[in-house]
């Protein structure tokens, strides 16, 4: 079997999974496309969340910045991890609290103003435009690169997927999906860390392989990795 076949195969098994996640989680009701029905454990809202932060966007474009920029550009990571976290803490249990599907429509009633509706429809749509051209970059990129198609066939395949999902099972079927795709992400992830520490420090645990001992027998310092790596990058 060609690596090319098994990459469709593997794609398409994909394809199939997310598809099959969307028809088993089809949303019923409002609750169910908006709040995915409140029903989700908070150890799966946690990774569908975490998978949403690991996506295309950051998956590749992080990986871009750091080999064009060295290891510099990872402060970049502060950036959509800091608004992930004031989300969290600031607005999402509050709207959760409020009962209102939207950030808009709690935005609205929090403050009795019609105006900072407004104002919060204009900041989530910008956001949302400036995130989603990332998202279907990514996406473009990586099925016309596994698939070898062209770019635009990859996007207009990797758009149909979600929009199959997105619109068949909501927020219940969305989130179910990014439950799977945590798995996969954290998985690519942490093997080459391991695999990485393992060569430049014999610790298969990154986080104990960073202050460990390199194969010449001196002790690394916590930061000296960054460096290293900043240099073989520039």
């Amino acid at each position: 079997m060609s690596l090319q076949l098994m990459t469709w195969i593997v794609v398409g098994a994909t394809f199939a999974l997310y598809i099959g996640i969307a028809i088993k989680a089809m949303a019923k009701t409002t609750g169910d496309f908006y709040v995915a029905g409140k029903g989700i454990h908070p150890v799966l809202n946690g990774m569908a969340t975490g998978a949403d932060w690991m996506s295309a966007a950051s998956f590749i474009g992080m990986a871009g910045l750091i080999a064009f920029k060295g290891y510099d550009a990872s402060v970049y990571l502060m950036g959509w991890t800091g608004g992930y976290c004031l989300l969290a803490m600031l607005l999402a249990p509050y709207l959760r609290k409020h009962g209102k599907f939207t950030v808009p429509a709690f935005i609205g009633d929090r403050y009795y103003s019609s105006t900072a509706r407004i104002v919060a429809v204009i900041c989530l749509i910008t956001a949302s435009i400036t995130y989603v051209i990332g998202q279907m970059k990514g996406i473009g990129v990586a099925f016309s690169r596994f698939l070898e198609v062209p770019f635009e066939y990859g996007l207009f395949a990797g758009m149909a997927i979600v929009f199959v999902y997105a619109v068949l099972g909501g927020m219940k079927g969305v989130t179910y999906t990014q439950i799977a795709q945590y798995v996969v992400l954290i998985f690519a992830y942490t093997v080459p860390a391991v695999f990485i520490s393992l060569h430049l420090t014999g610790n298969p645990i990154p986080q104990l392989g960073l202050g460990g001992t390199v194969a010449d027998g001196t002790v690394m310092p916590p930061f000296s990795v960054g460096v290293q790596s900043r240099k073989l990058c520039c």
